[in-house]
Formats: structure tokens, sequence, C-alpha cells
């Protein structure tokens, strides 16, 4: 089977030949560029020789009600995406990855996850394409669905290769590809503060929002909150910019972490809420700028707890903007991916997976930033671009772009810019936000509502 290039990160002169299973669940890492945990992984094959194109990742269901419709969606999302694009798959391999849970065996988990498999090759089935291996990683072992050779296949498994051993590792190493990890790292990095620091940071974004937003919703100071927060933000990636690499990425955050004192970063999370703040600041993804602007996204995301959680959408999805524009689309997609969980209504974080996920070359948006530094444009050229792409797989004339309504202030008037800003009230327990109970799942226009009382702070939907 030949392994697509472009796909795996080699130079497009090099080529891959990948002849069993063995080698299939061993070159899985440097596909992804990381080990996922916890996962399907779907990769579309195409041509004679089996051509690696389209892949998608998704967590596994917890719920194994939800399978048959979530195998058909992903059928579906694989090979009609692939379709867009002109090319339709010939066939799919398909991954299942997961570790056993306490007193489980490998093998009980590629047992109970089988009917997942068996689901998925139905779905894929059932739109003409075959799926023509399938595999179950666990517990540092493979097990095929497919193959009924227990000779290569046997039913205690098979050990996964030693990592750095195989073909497509040297192939890799020497094409300066890297596999970053394991998925559960690479969101670690991501996650929320926990403990005293947590608490610490909480109560200090409960102050940062008491004095920063009754300015940014009352317009009129809005233009002075926007440009203290670039101007602190700037102070930030200096300092951190000024601070000696450490190669190990926990402790690298770790230190980036103890560089930032709990008030500035309230105030630069609360701060960007504000759309335009937020656009401006997305105009750091290259040179000089793109490392230290990285690090500071991350570090604030990582200071968005408790009840602040939603407020992550907004440096999570300039991190994953910043690693996309650097050419880490890896990291790209589990920083946008995790800012669609905290907030999956956040149109930037929407537009710039759809548009990684597509293959649209990111300097088509560093040029509308670099141009105008607007989100209106930016907006505009994904919508454009993806209805291009579109109408060009499909032979029909895409529909004109609709972009977003601009903000008649410049972006800095929250309800005239069309953002989602929750009411504030005063009640005997303090500020609130009405409606707390409302379900998760809303229709896209209505007002967001908090999960629970004690108004904290402001969001940006954008």
């Amino acid at each position: 089977m030949t392994r697509d290039n472009d796909t795996a990160g080699l130079s497009g002169e090099e080529q891959v030949t990948l002849r069993s299973p063995a080698e299939l669940a061993d070159a899985l890492p440097y596909v992804l560029g990381f080990h996922p945990d916890d996962s399907v992984v779907m990769i579309a094959l195409h041509g004679p020789r089996g051509r690696f194109g389209g892949r998608l990742r998704l967590g596994i269901p917890r719920v194994r009600e939800e399978w048959p419709e979530v195998c058909d969606q992903l059928a579906e999302c694989l090979i009609g995406g692939s379709e867009r694009r002109g090319d339709r798959p010939g066939g799919i391999v398909l991954f299942l990855c997961q570790e056993p849970a306490e007193g489980e065996s490998g093998r009980e988990v590629m047992e109970r996850l089988r009917p997942l498999a068996q689901r998925l090759r139905t779905a894929c089935g059932g739109l003409e394409v075959p799926v023509f291996e399938a595999l179950c990683l666990s517990d540092g072992r493979f097990w095929s669905y497919v193959c009924p050779d227990r000779r290569c296949c046997p039913p205690e498994g098979v050990p996964l290769a030693m990592p750095g051993t195989s073909v497509m590792a040297a192939a890799a190493t020497f094409a300066g590809v890297h596999v970053r990890g394991s998925l559960r790292e690479m969101e670690a990095r991501l996650a929320p503060l926990t403990g005293a620091r947590a608490e610490g940071q909480e109560r200090t974004l409960d102050m940062a929002g008491s004095r920063l937003v009754p300015k940014i919703l009352g317009g009129v100071d809005c233009a002075a909150v926007r440009e203290e927060t670039l101007d602190l933000a700037r102070r930030m990636m200096d300092r951190l910019r000024g601070a000696p690499p450490i190669a190990d990425p926990g402790a690298a955050d770790a230190r980036d972490d103890g560089l930032l004192d709990d008030e500035e970063a309230a105030s630069v999370i609360i701060g960007l809420q504000d759309r335009m703040a937020r656009d401006r600041a997305a105009q750091w993804m290259e040179g000089p700028d793109a490392e230290a602007a990285l690090r500071l996204w991350r570090a604030l995301a990582r200071r968005c707890v408790g009840s602040y959680g939603e407020h992550a959408a907004a440096p999570l999805t300039l991190a994953g903007w910043v690693a996309w524009s650097s050419g880490d689309e890896p990291s790209a997609r589990v920083a946008l991916g995790r800012a669609l969980r905290v907030d999956p209504h956040y149109l930037f974080a929407k537009l710039l997976h759809q548009a990684c996920n597509e293959g649209l070359d990111p300097e088509l948006l560093r040029q509308c930033l670099r141009r105008d530094g607007a989100d209106q444009a930016m907006h505009a050229a994904v919508h454009d671009e993806l209805r291009r792409l579109d109408g060009t797989a499909t032979g029909t004339a895409p529909e004109p772009a609709s972009a977003e309504p601009p903000a008649t202030d410049g972006g800095g008037h929250p309800e005239r810019a069309g953002r989602r800003w929750p009411a504030r009230t005063t009640g005997p327990g303090g500020p609130t936000g009405p409606g707390a109970s409302a379900a998760r799942r809303r229709p896209e226009g209505r007002a967001r509502t908090r999960r629970r009382s004690g108004g904290r702070g402001t969001r940006s939907r954008r």
C-alpha cells in the first residue's frame, strides 16, 4: 500500500509502501502527527495502489446507542468530503484506539469495540466504499477485525513495533516529521489549571470582569480596553520570548505559567472577548511573533478556569490559528476542536476548523489579516474558498458568500456588532445571568445564558 507523502509530511518525491496490518498500525502516529487516544480514525484510500488521502478522527462515543448515527455521519463525512474535492475513495482503512480500563485487557477492549468496527464497515459499504482493513490498537498491541489469518493476526494480538524502529519511522525522521506525543498529552497543554492556583485565578477573573465588562458593554471605553488588552498581551509575549527554551513540553508550560501573574492573565482573557481585540491579536501569526503568541494563547487557555471555561474559546482559537499558520496542523486541530467543545457556537473556531479540515491554504487567511485585520474579511475569504471548492467538485456555480454584518463602531460596541453578550442583573446573590438553566443546545440566534449563577464576565460568540 502506497503512503501519500503530503499526508505524512514527507517530501513529494518519497513514498513509503505499507505491506501488512503491522506496518499500518505502526504508521498511524506519523499519519496524524500524534498518538491518538480513545479515537476512531478513518483514512481514505485512492487509486490502484491505495494512496492515502483524507482522514478524520473522532473520540469514541461512550454511549453505545449513539454508535449507529455516529458511524453514518463519519462515513458520509469522509467519503462526501473526498468527493467534494474531486476524488472519491476506492477504500478506507479504519483504526479504533483505546487503552483498557482498570481490570480490562487489550483483547477485551477489542471485543467490546467489535460492534463499532462492524457498524463503521457497514456504513461505508452502504456508500459503496469498502473498508479494506480495520484495526484495534490497545495496550501496546493490535488486532485486525478483517484479517482471518492467525499467522499474522493471532487472537492474542500482535505487539506494536518499538517506537522509532520501523521503515515509516525512519522515513519520517529523515523528512523531519515528528510525532508530538499522545492526543491526551497535547490536550493537557490546553486544559484549565486545577487546585489552589485555579481558585485564585477565578477570583481574579471575577474582579477583572467587574472592572472591564461595563466598559466593553458601554461602548464608550471599549477602544481603550482593547488597546490596554493588546499592549498587555504584547508585554507578556516579550516576557515569554525572553525565557530560555525548555525541551520538555510539560516543564515549558509550567515555566510559562509562572511567568504570568493572575491579574494580567485575567485582564487579557476578558479583553479578548472583544471581537476586534481578538482579530488584531490574530495578526501575530508569523515571523518572530508566532512562537511567543502560541505560548501565550496556550497559557491563557489554561487560565480559563471554573465558570470561565467558555472564555477559553478565544485563546484556544488563536492558538489553533497560530499553529495552523505555522504549519502544525495536528496541534491546530486539537486546539480548534477543544475551542468548539467549550463553545460549539464560536464562529471563528468553526470557520478555521472547517478551513483546516478542507485543506485550505492558510496564506489565504494571512493575506486577509495583513490587509484588513478584520473578522468580516477573514470570514468572507473562508466562505468564498469553501464555496469555490464545492462548486468545482459539483460542477455548479458557487453561491455568493454572505459576510457577517459589520460592526458599526469598528467592532467596539458588542450589541451593534451582533455579538451575544449575557445580560447582567443584580439579585440577592449578586450579579447573575438570567436563564441559567437554559438548554445547552439552542438556536443560533438566541442570547447565551449562563449555566451557573454569579455572572462571570462577558463573552463574544465570534
